[in-house]
């Protein structure tokens, strides 16, 4: 009985064998992935409470809340900045939006000429390095007063946010049945009336989720918002920046944080309004 007990003992072992072989490096690539991913996440989250922190300690040498109440200070700007920036992106939301809308149902229910080409066109902000082209706009921004200016700042962050509000307003449009629009126009109501009852309120969850990403886009842009508003336009990226710059690596740290968690936020609320369809009809 012991001859069979060890042949049926060797696959049982080789098999052992092959699925450690074959898990082991997995386990080290989804290891590695989640240290390059969280293991930053987990020293801003040190850094937020480290009083003081110095090399060649791996850790901080004391711990505490103290650089919160600075960022919060009424002289911190940290109030003022986030005020500024979520003002400054809902204004936003509203102007890409505003041109969004009404360029998505035309691009996905018109036979429009040289349709991807105008999709296309929408690209043409991210296709060129962003520093010079901020410079002239700043330039030209300076000549008609709009410098320094919280209109100037928004109007910079729409030609960003237009790529993603007027591509994705498109796919929630052309996802939408057009026999239902169609059946309300049969029924007798007007070219409106059906867009506003039956369109616009099926293509909403894709709008919804355009209006997210721009609102994030806008959150989180640094380099326009430096340039057409700095100094008399503080947002909570260039408060990053300057604390950043000055070696207050706390005071970075928790600014930091402050934009982490609306964008994890808003990025959780995305992947529940954007459906496959949607998704799907993204740049046809």
């Amino acid at each position: 009985m012991s001859a069979p007990s060890a042949s049926l003992a060797a696959p049982r072992d080789l098999g052992f064998v092959w699925n450690l072989l074959w898990w082991l490096p997995r386990a080290a690539v989804l290891g590695a992935l989640a240290f390059v991913i969280f293991g930053p996440l987990l020293n801003l989250l040190i850094w937020t409470v480290a009083e003081r922190w110095y090399f060649p300690h791996a850790l901080p040498i004391d711990y505490g809340f103290s650089y919160w109440g600075r960022v919060f200070a009424p002289r911190g700007n940290a109030v003022q900045s986030l005020v500024a920036s979520i003002s400054i992106a809902v204004f936003t939301v509203a102007g890409s939006l505003a041109l969004a809308i009404p360029a998505g149902y035309a691009l996905a229910r018109l036979k429009l000429p040289l349709r991807s080409l105008i999709l296309l066109a929408f690209l043409l902000p991210q296709a060129f390095p962003n520093l010079p082209v901020y410079v002239n706009i700043a330039r030209l921004f300076y000549e008609i007063g709009l410098n320094g200016t919280v209109l100037g700042v928004v109007l910079v962050h729409v030609t960003h946010g237009l790529v993603y509000a007027v591509w994705i307003a498109a796919a929630a449009f052309s996802a939408v049945d057009r026999d239902l629009e169609l059946a309300a126009r049969n029924l007798g109501a007007s070219g409106l009336k059906a867009f506003a009852d039956v369109t616009l309120p099926l293509a909403a969850p894709g709008l919804m989720a355009s209006a997210i990403f721009v609102f994030l886009e806008s959150l989180d842009e640094f380099t326009g918002s430096y340039f057409v508003g700095a100094p008399d336009v503080t947002t909570l990226p260039l408060l990053l920046y300057s604390a950043g710059a000055g070696g207050n690596y706390q005071i970075a740290s928790i600014t930091a944080l402050l934009l982490l968690v609306p964008s994890i936020a808003f990025m959780l609320v995305v992947e529940k309004f954007l459906r496959a369809d949607v998704l799907a009809k993204v740049g046809q």
